[in-house]
């Protein structure tokens, strides 16, 4: 544990904390002092000025981005007859009907997305106290209930990221690896910008987005300018 804090502690002299970095300074930055011996993921935290108790300001959502995330996602998908032999087609890790659902019901959870036909989500209402505090329920709103397997599978597959707000107003989110090029950090991480300021609330008065901070798996936070 000492190591690790000896590490930390190294790699935070390198960032000022008084400052706020262009998001390209952030990315080179994030970069150089992530020393860790693995490829450490890139995230991105958003603080906003929400209150997700109201429906209107529960931003939730997901998207793809350009150049995925570096990260392998396997995926489950729970249809039948013809849509489970497309979501096989397409690629899926695990495909099922009853049987996947009776699995995951006794406690198997060896997918990092799961994906479900409309007609399938009335027998997965049983899996909600255990999928949902996980984030793993299927949901319309972030493209897993849908009758488009295929689509569905592929956009996983290709880097598709899932976005929500928490109680606090934070949104945290992987935008990619360490070995990724500056490029396309900066890539992605303009591309979830975007959607986020996009999905500002109406009602929401001044300012919206209250900070803004970048950040490897092991590494400090870098405060990023907010556009």
């Amino acid at each position: 544990m000492a190591k690790k804090s000896k590490r930390f502690a190294e790699a935070s002299k390198l960032v000022d904390k008084t400052k706020t970095y262009t998001v390209e300074e952030a990315v080179a930055l994030a970069k150089k002092a992530s020393t860790a011996k693995f490829d450490e993921t890139v995230e991105v935290s958003f603080n906003l000025n929400v209150d997700p108790r109201h429906a209107d300001q529960q931003i939730r959502g997901a998207m793809v981005l350009p150049n995925g995330t570096g990260k392998s996602q396997t995926v489950a998908v729970v249809a039948e007859g013809d849509k489970a032999k497309e979501a096989e087609e397409a690629g899926a890790d695990f495909v099922g009907a009853d049987d996947l659902i009776e699995k995951i019901q006794g406690g198997w959870l060896g997918f990092d997305v799961l994906i479900a036909t409309p007609n399938m989500m009335g027998k997965l209402g049983k899996l909600g106290r255990m999928l949902g505090p996980k984030g793993l329920m299927p949901n319309p709103k972030t493209g897993t209930v849908t009758m488009d397997v295929t689509n569905a599978v592929n956009e996983v597959k290709k880097g598709k990221i899932t976005y929500r707000v928490d109680k606090a107003g934070n949104i945290n989110c992987l935008i990619g690896k360490v070995s990724f090029d500056d490029g396309k950090l900066v890539e992605n991480f303009q591309a979830l910008y975007d959607v986020i300021k996009k999905a500002r609330p109406a009602k929401v008065k001044g300012t919206y987005m209250k900070n803004l901070v970048l950040s490897t798996s092991m590494g400090p936070g870098i405060h990023v300018e907010i556009k």
